[in-house]
């Protein structure tokens, strides 16, 4: 068994960030402006505020941001880093600030401010609340990128756990499926060596079908794929062989389009399903019965039922409705395909019980 390493999923680019960034400055920067005209209590500089505000914040936040992305792309940063991102920000508001207006200005119309104009209380308080307005900014989009990052170490080892959990349990799926066949070949021993004394011819059969069952399944139990022609060959041998020893009471059918002859599947998975309407459904039945199974595909998917003719599920022994084969079906079919595959069992008219397993269809070449 390999284990593949889940891969992280690439970085998000700088200049989608970037933007992303930009975007969100650009509301607050509305946000702040209406916040500003609410204070002043004038609401016709509105559209002026706005405007100001955004030439202001996103030239300043574009600078800080930009720095950020370039020098301080990390998910923590040291103490020295932070004082000179700060420092970015301190140098940033007043660039900004002047740079912003001469756009407002020259947006709106109106002669802009010369700098010998900047030293008074006015500007300065204003280039104080674009430092404040940039850094909380910085600060949010920081967080913002800190939980987007911890979201996605989350995802990232939910991921690997569920990986290693399948991986687990496949391999006690696959010890289980390799303690089938010694079960059935033990009994079919057993079978054979009371036969040879009683029934030599039919012992002969017996062992012609079991050579056959073990051609058909030797490569499939070592190996993690299949087709479903072969898997139809070893079912065909196996119930082959539950026929010489059940005799008349054992009938069977399979029938398989051709065009799904080389369909790809687990191996061995239908087998539990089989032996499970035999000990179940037939072997206690004194008439026995016939075990039909059938392939389709539909919609996409590969459908493959199991019906045979025995006692059925209210009838049968307790087990039937959640014995080994079904729930171990089961249990595979999760481990390699999640939800995209199950196994239902249901009552069969008049008699008997159904088994329909689904799973995504496969072609191989």
């Amino acid at each position: 068994m390999t284990t593949d390493a889940v891969p992280l999923p690439p970085e998000r680019p700088r200049l989608a960030r970037f933007l992303e960034d930009l975007r969100l400055a650009m509301i607050m920067c509305v946000v702040a402006a209406i916040v500003i005209t609410l204070v002043v209590g004038r609401p016709e500089t509105l559209y002026e505020q706005i405007v100001f505000s955004l030439c202001i914040g996103t030239l300043a936040f574009g600078i800080v941001d930009g720095a950020r992305l370039l020098f301080w792309d990390r998910p923590i940063i040291t103490l020295r880093q932070w004082l000179a991102l700060v420092g970015v920000m301190l140098l940033a508001a007043p660039i900004a600030h002047f740079t912003g207006m001469h756009m407002g200005f020259a947006i709106m119309g109106y002669e802009p401010p010369t700098l010998a104009e900047y030293p008074n209380p006015g500007r300065v308080s204003m280039i104080g609340l674009t430092f404040m307005v940039i850094a909380s900014v910085t600060m949010l989009v920081r967080h913002r990128e800190r939980l987007r990052r911890i979201r996605q170490e989350h995802a990232d080892a939910r991921l690997r756990a569920e990986m290693i959990e399948r991986q687990a349990l496949q391999a006690q799926l696959r010890l289980l499926q390799a303690q089938i066949e010694p079960h059935m070949l033990f009994n079919t021993l057993a079978n054979l060596q009371g036969l040879i004394a009683l029934d030599p011819e039919r012992a002969g059969r017996m062992l012609d079908q079991l050579i056959q069952y073990l051609r058909a399944t030797l490569g499939a139990t070592r190996s993690e794929r299949t087709t479903l022609g072969q898997e139809f060959a070893a079912m065909e041998a196996y119930l082959g062989l539950m026929q010489v020893r059940m005799g008349e009471r054992l009938s069977f059918h399979l029938e398989l389009p051709e065009a799904l002859r080389k369909a790809g599947m687990p191996p061995m998975l239908l087998q539990p399903l089989v032996e499970n309407a035999i000990i179940h459904g037939l072997e206690p039945k004194i008439e026995g019965g016939e075990v039909r199974i059938v392939a389709e595909a539909r919609d996409g998917l590969l459908e493959i039922c199991v019906r045979d003719t025995g006692l059925g599920l209210r009838d049968a022994p307790a087990s039937r409705g959640g014995g080994v084969g079904v729930s171990t079906t089961r249990e595979r079919l999760r481990a390699i395909y999640g939800e995209a595959a199950g196994v239902v069992l249901a009552p069969a008219q008049p008699s008997g019980a159904i088994v329909r397993l689904t799973l995504p269809l496969e072609t191989t070449a």
